[in-house]
């Protein structure tokens, strides 16, 4: 068992770093959809704000990244994560959105669930990108 989790400590970290940034995005989002703001731009403000948050935790803490030049890891997850954030959450959520309209559910419940699908393909985007791209020590 301790052997299983050495192996995955890595991943055990990004799952954390992920559950922490997206309790830092969800709860922005939700706080500003409540407040009137557009459920997209409101999604704009609560990804940026978690982007920088992750970068610093998932350099130090997740990948433990000391070395390699921070410049060239900065622009690299910059490209990745706003990627991910601003063209697939986006695509995901308007296309959740669209097959369950007509369904008869609340429009809260069809938002979250389209945050969470797109939350889940994300995180799996970035963790294989920053792994093969950024968080690699290249100088």
């Amino acid at each position: 068992m301790q052997n299983h989790l050495k192996k995955h400590a890595e991943k055990l970290r990004f799952g954390l770093v992920g559950v922490a940034n997206t309790a830092i995005d969800f709860g922005i989002l939700f706080g500003l959809v409540f407040l009137g703001v557009d459920k997209l731009v409101a999604n704009f403000f609560s990804t940026g704000i978690a982007f920088v948050f992750s970068f610093f935790v998932n350099r130090s803490f997740t990948f433990k990244s000391v070395g390699g030049n921070t410049k060239r890891q900065f622009v690299y997850f910059l490209i990745i994560t706003l990627s991910g954030l601003w063209i697939i959450q986006p695509l995901i959520i308007n296309g959740v959105a669209t097959i369950l309209a007509n369904h008869g559910l609340s429009s809260g419940f069809i938002l979250l669930a389209g945050k969470l699908i797109a939350t889940v393909a994300t995180l799996i985007w970035n963790y294989i990108l920053y792994k093969k791209h950024v968080f690699t020590e290249i100088i």
